[in-house]
C-alpha cells in the first residue's frame, strides 16, 4: 500500500531525543519524523504514526540527538596521520609537513578526505569545515560520502602545490564558489592560512570575496605565542588587532584557535561578531596553549568546537574533543564548574552550526531543520546508569558508541556500518599512498643527516 501525502519517509523512535534547541528541550521516548532532506517533527512517541512510515529506525532506549560538526579540521591530513608527532608547530609545519604536501595530488587529497569521512561519520559527526589543498577534491569526497560540509582552498603568499601563485589561488577559489553552489550538501569558503603567512592585501582580498558571496572566511589566528610575537614584530599589533587594523573581521568570519588573545583582543573579536573554533587537543598536542574559551563565552561569542587535522591530534572524534574542552578548562582555572557539560554539547552542535553559518540549517532537531541526526546506543556498561544525558554525552560516551547516522535525511551509517561507500577499499588505497608517502619521509630523514655531516666537515 502506498504511503499517504503526510507520511513521513523515516521515523526514529524509541528513543530520548536531545533536540538541542534554545529551550533545551529533552524528550523522553520520543520520534523524529523526516521527510526527504528534512525534518517534519520531534516529539512524543505516541503522537507518531509508525504505520505510514517507509522507514523505521529503532533508537532501542538511546539517545537521539544532532550530529556533532566538526568546525576545523585538514581532513585529508589522514594522508600523514603519525607521521611527524611530538614536535613544535613550526618544526612540523616547515620541515615535515609542507614537504609532504608538495607531492600531494588530487586524487591522493580525494581518497585522504574519503577516509576522513568515514572516520567522523561512523564516530558521529555529520558536518565539517576544512581548510586544505586540492579542496575540490575534498567537496567531491564529501558530496560522495553524504556528508555535509564546508570546504575552502587554503591560501598564503607562497606558491602553492596545487595552483600555484596566489592569483590562481584565488581563482580557484571562484570556481569552487561556481561548481557548488546551491549544492545540497557542500558550501565553499575562502580560507587564507593565517596573518603570519598572507599579506595585507592577500586577507583583504579574501574578506571581499567573503562579503561578495556571503561565505564564511575561516583563518587559524593567534595559535601560538611566537606567532603574536611575529605579528607584533611586523605590524605593531597582536593578530586580531592587525586583523581589525584592516578590516576583514566580520560576522562571517571564524578565527581557529585563538589561544594567545588578550581581553582586548575579545573585545575586539565581539566587536565584529567574530566567530571562534576552540580546538583543544590539537593545542596540547603541538604545546600552543589554553585557549581562554570561558573568557570569550563569557563576553559573548560563539565558540565552537574542532579537531584540527589527524596529524596534530590525531584523530576526528568529536567526543573525544569534547571530553577534552571540558576538563582542560577545569583544570587550568582550577575551578570544575567551568565549561559545564551542556556548554561543550552545545559548543559541538547549534553553536557549531551558527559558526559556520549554518545555524538555520543544522545543530539542531527542531522542525524546518535538515535532518542531520544520530543515534547513541546506551545500552553499554560504561553507559549504564544515566543520570545527565549531557553529562553522560561529554564524559562518558565515545565515537563507537553511534549507532545510527543521518544526514540530509538519508541514513549513511546503519548499525554501527558505515553503508554510503566502501570504506575498506578507500583504507587499501591509503595504504598504497602511505607506502609512497613512507619513502618521501625516509628521503627526507636522509636528507637531513646529510646536511648535518656536511656541516660538520
Amino acid at each position: 500500500m502506498a504511503n499517504s501525502p503526510d507520511s513521513p519517509d523515516l521515523l526514529i523512535v524509541n528513543g530520548t531525543v536531545l533536540t538541542m534547541d534554545d529551550r533545551g528541550t529533552v524528550i523522553q521516548n520520543g520520534a523524529v519524523a523526516i521527510s526527504g532532506d528534512s525534518i517534519v517533527s520531534a516529539g512524543p512517541a505516541e503522537k507518531s504514526d509508525i504505520r505510514g512510515a517507509a522507514r523505521i529506525i529503532d533508537a532501542n532506549g538511546g539517545i537521539i540527538m544532532p550530529g556533532l560538526i566538526n568546525t576545523h579540521t585538514h581532513a585529508a591530513m589522514t594522508c600523514f596521520r603519525g607521521l611527524a608527532d611530538d614536535m613544535d608547530l613550526m618544526t612540523w609545519l616547515n620541515e615535515y609537513i609542507f614537504p609532504a604536501e608538495a607531492r600531494l595530488s588530487h586524487e591522493r587529497v580525494y581518497t585522504g578526505a574519503m577516509l576522513a569521512c568515514a572516520e567522523m561519520m561512523l564516530s558521529g559527526t555529520t558536518c565539517f569545515a576544512d581548510m586544505y589543498l586540492f579542496e575540490n577534491a575534498v567537496a567531491e569526497a564529501a558530496a560522495r560520502a553524504g556528508m555535509r560540509a564546508v570546504a575552502g582552498e587554503v591560501l598564503y603568499d607562497f606558491d602553492s602545490p596545487n595552483y600555484g601563485p596566489i592569483d590562481k589561488g584565488f581563482d580557484y577559489t571562484l570556481e569552487l564558489i561556481d561548481r557548488w553552489r546551491n549544492h545540497p550538501l557542500i558550501t565553499i569558503a575562502v580560507e587564507p592560512h593565517s596573518p603570519y603567512l598572507c599579506a595585507p592585501e592577500l586577507l583583504r582580498r579574501a574578506a571581499a570575496v567573503s562579503e561578495e558571496h556571503e561565505i564564511p572566511m575561516i583563518v587559524h589566528v593567534a595559535e601560538t605565542a611566537g606567532e603574536v610575537a611575529q605579528i607584533r614584530k611586523t605590524h605593531g599589533k597582536s593578530p586580531v588587532a592587525h586583523l581589525a587594523d584592516i578590516g576583514v573581521l566580520s560576522p562571517r568570519f571564524l578565527a581557529c584557535h585563538c589561544v594567545a588573545v588578550s581581553e582586548a583582543d575579545i573585545e575586539l573579536l565581539v566587536a565584529h561578531d567574530v566567530k571562534v573554533s576552540h580546538n583543544p587537543e590539537s593545542n596540547m598536542k603541538l604545546a600552543s596553549g589554553i585557549a581562554p574559551v570561558p573568557a570569550m563565552q563569557a563576553a559573548g561569542l560563539c565558540v565552537a568546537l574542532g579537531t584540527d587535522g589527524p596529524t596534530s591530534n590525531n584523530n576526528l572524534d568529536m567526543f573525544m574533543e569534547m571530553d577534552a574542552a571540558a576538563k582542560i578548562h577545569k583544570v587550568n582555572q582550577m575551578d570544575p564548574t567551568v565549561m559545564d557539560a551542556g556548554t561543550v554539547l552545545r559548543m559541538a552542535t547549534i553553536d557549531a552550526a551558527r559558526a559556520l553559518g549554518l545555524g538555520k540549517v543544522t545543530g539542531s532537531v527542531e522542525p524546518g531543520k535538515k535532518a542531520d541526526i544520530i543515534v547513541i546506543d546506551t545500552n553499554k556498561p560504561h553507559l549504564t546508569p544515566m543520570y545527565n544525558i549531557c553529562s553522560h554525552l561529554v564524559y562518558a560516551a565515545g565515537g563507537a558508541d553511534v549507532q545510527h547516522v543521518v544526514i540530509n535525511g538519508v541514513p549513511v551509517v546503519d548499525d554501527g556500518r558505515l553503508v554510503s561507500f566502501d570504506a575498506e577499499a578507500v583504507m587499501d588505497q591509503m595504504q598504497q599512498i602511505a607506502a609512497e608517502i613512507r619513502s618521501l619521509h625516509d628521503w627526507t630523514a636522509k636528507r637531513a643527516n646529510t646536511g648535518a655531516k656536511a656541516g660538520k666537515e
